[in-house]
């Protein structure tokens, strides 16, 4: 339980006591600075620990953001300050230097305060914290009252401003993403919101309300899977209410403050899964019709997913930018100026809210066949969108923390996660020692280049050659060298960030293609089944990134072979088996792939140890 500390009496007639008591707080009262200190060190060091004035005055909604958000180890308002196991030594370090503070009491009548003004010792706090380098969350109130009146008539305008202003609503609005699509922000938000405080008020969290989204999508895809003109129409249906299910768990998290890294791995991971399953339940239902679209059910998977590596790749490689003069970002500054042009460019990258929504009602009213080719040319429109300008961006930018005379320069953690993202296996890390030496006379835009010509000899190669040649494989081998070279120096060049799409790219449309060219029943299934496990890694490795926790160890890329190792494997299996053996080598690969991936996934993050965090992100 947490623990909040008056720094003196309770002015009479203040809820402040009940307030703390509702979020959680065994509230102690401290006669002075010395007893603050003692009463704090009483507390058990894993727990968190709160320091507030008694005259505070503000919303309750106030305190709520000051004092239990668990992403913050250390977080204020104005008169309030809190503290978590990781924060407290400091916390120790400067009540120890403020002990000259003088705390604040009430006088006798409940009407007045003392008329000397005391010293805000929360505060004060708060100021040694940021001052030694812990730093202090503020959260932004916008018209919620936290404040530490030092008179009586300040008091009672306080109070009339805490009466003016409707903290619930106030809390309400601000469980709404800030940055969303469209649809979610004009079709969903405005009654999911009460549905997200409906589920906190009975004591559901987040993580509760992200496993039913995925089960209603679940059944959704199963409805799809029928192939009857009913069960398209209920899984549509199912589909958007699985959508509105996956708004309501991030507003129920920002209503309660209910972060964590495992939520948000949560949300994004089953966000994939529901969609992709959902195209397996399609391409199930046509097959009950007679109509294949099992390639176009995992292009739509590979386009996707390359999509969102886009984007993963070129926000971990800006992470660090502080600037960016191009043109093209001044043009995108001026479009954003003006209301209309940011809805419509929210709407035309096709985020995952309109995404749905068309998805929903083309499977209701048309066929699989016609679903996936609107989502393959609306994705394709996206991608070369975003793509372009990132590209353009990127020609153009500066890095902070980096000393490098070009603009393109990135900072070593840039280049770190670019590495991770790339998910390069044995053979690919020990090419690039060969090359290590020789990579840096490379010109600037080798590595993104190079992996491009690889990758693309070895997806051509797979698509145009009949199955069973050895061509594919000999290609692969080249895919495997070219990959090491592109590696093979830190990747702090203007479009190496679009090294790990490519990547991603080469070995998903290899893998699709050597399944098409086997034109036997199953195999495509199968292939499906490989990229999503392989997919599954990817989305992992991201968002293992983003949580502040590494990429994933060392040894499971090893067993799994990294990108280079699998797109090998794979190209070797069609030019040695049969094709009806063919599907089956896909589908253990698969399995297995997907059992090391899946059972280390959930090992890390059930047992992580990684800070709260939660994800507002791109509207994928």
């Amino acid at each position: 339980m947490s623990t909040a500390i008056l720094t003196g009496p309770p002015v009479p007639g203040s809820s402040l006591e009940g307030d703390l008591r509702s979020l959680g707080f065994d509230v102690r009262i401290a006669s002075g600075t010395e007893d603050t200190a003692a009463l704090i060190a009483a507390v058990p060091g894993a727990e968190r620990v709160a320091v507030v004035d008694p005259r505070f005055v503000g919303h309750v909604h106030s305190l709520r953001l000051g004092l239990t958000d668990p992403r913050f180890p250390a977080a204020a308002v104005p008169g309030a300050l809190t503290a978590q196991p990781e924060a407290r030594t400091a916390l120790t370090r400067a009540l120890s230097a403020a002990g000259s503070g003088t705390p604040s009491s009430a006088a006798d009548d409940g009407d007045t305060l003392s008329a000397v003004r005391a010293v805000v010792l929360p505060d004060v706090l708060a100021d040694a914290l940021d001052a030694e380098g812990t730093a202090v969350h503020r959260p932004e109130l916008g018209s919620l009252v936290a404040t530490v009146p030092d008179d009586p008539q300040a008091r009672n305008e306080a109070r009339q401003a805490v009466t003016a202003v409707d903290d619930e609503d106030v809390r309400l609005r601000s469980a709404v993403k800030a940055r969303d699509g469209f649809f979610t922000t004009f079709c969903i938000s405005p009654y999911s919101r009460y549905i997200a405080r409906w589920c906190a008020r009975r004591g559901l969290t987040p993580n509760q309300v992200t496993t039913a989204s995925l089960l209603t999508a679940l059944i959704a895809a199963g409805a799809a899977a029928t192939g009857t003109r009913g069960g398209y129409i209920a899984a549509g249906v199912l589909l958007i209410f699985s959508f509105v299910l996956d708004c309501t768990d991030g507003q129920l998290a920002r209503y309660s403050l209910q972060y964590s890294t495992m939520g948000a791995w949560l949300d994004a991971t089953f966000d994939r899964a529901k969609e992709y399953a959902y195209y397996a339940g399609l391409a199930l239902g046509a097959a009950r019709g007679g109509d294949d679209v099992w390639a176009l059910a995992l292009g739509a998977m590979v386009l996707q997913t390359c999509r969102h590596v886009v984007d993963f790749s070129f926000n971990e490689a800006n992470h660090d930018a502080v600037s960016n003069t191009s043109p093209t970002a001044a043009l995108s500054d001026k479009l954003d100026s003006v209301g209309w042009t940011v809805w419509v460019r929210r709407m035309i990258v096709l985020p995952i809210g309109e995404r749905w929504a068309m998805i929903a009602v083309l499977t209701a009213v048309t066929t699989p066949r016609i679903v996936f080719y609107a989502l393959l040319i609306g994705c394709a429109f996206a991608a070369s969108y975003t793509t372009a300008g990132r590209v353009l961006r990127s020609l153009t930018r500066k890095a902070g923390g980096t000393s490098q005379a070009k603009l393109w320069g990135r900072t070593d953690r840039a280049a770190q996660a670019l590495a991770d993202l790339t998910d390069s296996g044995p053979l690919a890390v020990a090419v690039a020692g060969r090359f290590s030496k020789r990579a840096p006379s490379l010109p600037a835009f080798a590595p993104f280049v190079i992996a491009l010509a690889g990758g693309a000899a070895v997806v051509a190669t797979a698509a145009f050659t009949d199955y069973g040649s050895p061509w594919p494989a000999v290609a692969a081998v080249a895919y495997v060298i070219t990959s090491g070279i592109a590696v093979a120096r830190p990747l702090k060049g203007a479009l190496d960030w679009l090294v790990p799409p490519v990547f991603r790219a080469a070995e998903y449309c290899t893998v699709l293609a050597l399944a098409a060219r086997a034109e036997v029943n199953g195999a495509l299934p199968a292939a499906f089944g490989l990229v999503a496990a392989v997919a599954y890694h990817h989305y992992d490795t991201v968002y293992r990134i983003r949580g502040g926790t590494g990429a994933p160890p060392n040894w499971l890329v090893r067993v799994i072979g990294g990108h280079e190792g699998r797109t090998l494997a794979v190209a070797v299996l069609a030019a040695l088996v049969t094709n009806a053996h063919f599907t089956i080598a896909l589908t253990v690969l698969a399995v297995a792939v997907a059992l090391v991936v899946l059972v280390e996934s959930i090992r890390f993050w059930v047992s992580s140890g990684a800070p709260a965090v939660h994800d507002e992100g791109e509207p994928a």
